[in-house]
């Protein structure tokens, strides 16, 4: 159902999510909460056409003046594309004498022993454009080497030859003294005005130099695309009459302004997944569960993300553009804040195809939104996992994207049967649940160790799907893992881009000191907690949180005296005033001991880096999307053979309209329940509830 909009003069919200298939578009109406939804396929060219497009079609489908959009918050795949696809700017390196090879040399790890021809990453700044600077802090910030300034100019000089538009600058130490980066920065300045700098010291002041140098490298590569991208999308809002501020949803699933975007795009490399946990966490929270394994499958990727306690896990290390998608070890190791996802599997895009040994395999290659799925029509022919959910009756072709888009059975079927069913000698049925069964096992896989990993047990979570392709799946990955519950959010297609509705504005600083627990310097912890929280309300500031509204986390990652890694503890301010190590020292044991089932005894503890998350409260408490019209009677669309794996054959499914399922309804599976942006499927052996926020609940028996 729609709204009557022409006669309002509220200020909308919207958010915007390009994925790698759709671009997803919410937009909220302040006044009156409710939230209108659009999808349209993404134009790779130039991302931002599809935004605007999609705009431009929902302001005339709704009514909508354009020129009262106040807040437009953003999501965007362009930084993690431009590092896969190596389409970032010229870029070069200055860095301490002696450590312009670090980020090729990286940690000496092969991310595949058995791989006799195994290639490795080539770093983002060959090698003839990382710059020497004779020049030397240590450990604790005093100046070993003086600061040589003519070393700056003479690569400056080569940077103006080769047509550098990108400069990172990240010498030793220099997280515990940025003088010299800083030194560096001017003189280049001096020299190339126009050039785009980054300093490791802003980026990313922690130890570690392999993951600081090559975080302030990749920023720099993507820096200036960010730039333009962004300016493009003020000029286009712009045009509207409208004055909208331009905000970004970040790695971790916070907020930020347009500027801070922009000085630290690689922070924004997960920011449309990101989004979609917030949304899982959020219409989790709504429906009373907060132990839930968020799972967002698109077109062109699946993804998963722990939330306990209603909280999603936040990590700060990540690794980009992956040479081999599922070999950690394989890609570009970064410092940043991020959620904890893992790329557990396919999208709906994810070609499904036979290997050399005649085996099924799906992915990691898409057909992503051109040419697409053979089923749009559009001129693909290779078989992928949309076209198989076709076939077996998951999806309507004459109701995608609510009957926008008219899907061919015919051309899906034609594809497995040429690509997979013929040369496999089965039917085409038998080859299309072989995509979807197979598409599963792989997820379902790749989670089992991943909350393996966390110490904990799958049956303790409920599933929140999301994304287009997830509550299709989700069933099938539900059973898989021994689930008992699943829930699907409304508009659970878009819920990237409700997300950043409800993402929370969110600032999050990390600093090194390497100090023994018992030789901690309380001043200097105090300065340094001061400066990141000064930082931390400037940056709030600019997205109009006053200081009196933040909330702010304190951790510190600790481990025993001579190990490799740290564990992040959490701790209340007032420590840094009473100045209680034991405080630490009981908060370290008790995560040590939950995540490794023993404490060592006798063993000193040390304070690697610290860490402060200031946030704000979500800015917006419910969600209430336009469409729904419950109405029991209008419900039950229709009957339709639907494909369960557990009978192996087609049972008949009652479908059933979303939109028009009143809440508090309950329905026995199985079902098949239609919405605009998603398909929600229940096998045999389920029953599906309506709740009062409207999410389908859905229990396996």
């Amino acid at each position: 159902m729609s709204i009557n909009t022409k006669d309002k003069i509220g200020k909308w919200m919207v958010g915007s999510d390009v994925g790698g298939t759709f671009t997803d578009l919410t937009m909220l109406d302040k006044e009156s909460g409710t939230v209108l939804t659009g999808k349209i396929l993404t134009t790779p060219d130039d991302p931002s056409r599809a935004i605007f497009n999609g705009l431009d079609q929902m302001a005339k489908q709704y009514g909508l003046d354009l020129k009262d959009v106040e807040t437009f918050i953003h999501g965007t795949t362009l930084i993690a594309n431009t590092m896969i696809e190596r389409k970032g700017v010229p870029t070069g390196l200055i860095t301490t004498a002696g450590y312009r090879d670090v980020i090729e040399i990286g940690n000496e790890m092969r991310f595949d022993i058995f791989d006799l021809f195994m290639k490795k990453m080539e770093p983002l700044v060959p090698r003839f454009l990382r710059r020497e600077v004779r020049e030397r802090v240590d450990s604790e910030g005093a100046v070993l080497v003086d600061f040589h300034e003519e070393d700056v100019r003479q690569a400056a000089a080569l940077f103006k030859e080769q047509g550098i538009q990108s400069v990172a600058i990240a010498f030793i130490n220099s997280y515990r003294n940025p003088e010299h980066e800083k030194l560096a920065e001017r003189i280049l300045l001096e020299e190339m005005p126009e050039v785009s700098v980054s300093l490791s010291s802003d980026v990313a002041p922690e130890i570690r130099e392999l993951e600081r140098f090559s975080t302030t490298v990749a920023n720099a590569y993507v820096k200036p695309l960010l730039r333009t991208y962004i300016a493009k999308q003020e000029r286009s809002l712009a045009a509207y009459g409208t004055d909208a501020s331009v905000n970004v949803v970040m790695s971790n699933g916070g907020l930020t302004d347009a500027e801070s975007a922009a000085a630290y795009p690689i922070r924004l490399i997960e920011s449309g997944p990101a989004a979609g946990v917030i949304a899982a966490a959020f219409h989790g929270r709504m429906a009373g569960e907060n132990q839930i394994i968020a799972f967002d499958m698109g077109g062109t990727t699946a993804k998963m993300c722990l939330v306990r306690d209603g909280s999603p896990n936040r990590v700060y290390e990540f690794e980009a553009a992956r040479m081999q998608r599922f070999k950690k070890g394989s890609g570009i190791q970064l410092r940043i804040p991020v959620m904890e996802m893992i790329e557990i599997g396919a999208g709906g895009g994810s070609i499904a195809h036979l290997d050399n040994m005649n085996m099924l395999k799906i992915g990691p290659e898409s057909a992503g939104s051109v040419p697409g799925p053979a089923c749009y029509d559009l001129g693909g022919e290779d078989p992928v996992v949309t076209d198989a959910d076709v076939l077996l009756g998951y999806l309507d072709p004459d109701y995608f994207l609510g009957g926008d888009m008219q899907l061919s059975a015919e051309l899906a079927e034609r594809a497995i049967a040429n690509k997979v069913a013929i040369p496999l000698g089965i039917s085409s049925i038998e080859a299309a649940a072989g995509i979807h069964e197979i598409v599963n096992h792989n997820m379902v896989s790749a989670a089992r160790i991943h909350i393996a990993e966390k110490g904990t047990d799958p049956r303790k979570f409920s599933l929140v799907a999301t994304g287009g392709a997830g509550p299709v799946h989700a069933y099938g990955i539900a059973r898989l893992l021994g689930l008992g519950r699943i829930v699907c959010p409304p508009a659970t297609g878009v819920a990237s881009a409700a997300g950043m509705l409800v993402a929370p504005p969110m600032v999050e600083l990390g600093r090194s000191y390497v100090s023994s627990l018992d030789a901690l310097d309380w001043a200097y912890l105090r300065s340094l907690f001061a400066d990141m929280r000064k930082n931390a309300a400037e940056g709030l500031g600019k997205v109009g949180v006053r200081e009196e509204e933040m909330e702010t986390m304190y951790t510190a990652e600790m481990r025993y005296a001579g190990q490799g890694y740290e564990i992040a503890v959490k701790f209340p301010e007032s420590m840094l005033i009473d100045e209680d190590t034991s405080v630490l020292e009981t908060a370290f044991l008790k995560e040590y001991e939950a995540t490794f089932g023993h404490c060592p005894q006798g063993v000193s503890l040390e304070i690697i880096n610290l860490r402060l998350r200031s946030f704000a409260p979500e800015q917006v408490s419910n969600l209430r999307f336009n469409r729904y019209d419950p109405d029991g009677e209008k419900a039950l669309k229709g009957r339709r053979n639907v494909y369960f794996h557990e009978i192996k054959s087609f049972a008949d499914t009652a479908v059933y309209d979303r939109y028009r399922l009143v809440p508090g309804t309950t329905v026995p599976g199985p079902a098949v329940i239609e919405e605009r942006e998603s398909t929600v499927v229940a096998g045999p052996n389920t029953t599906i509830k309506v709740d009062g926020h409207l999410n389908l609940v859905i229990d396996l028996h």
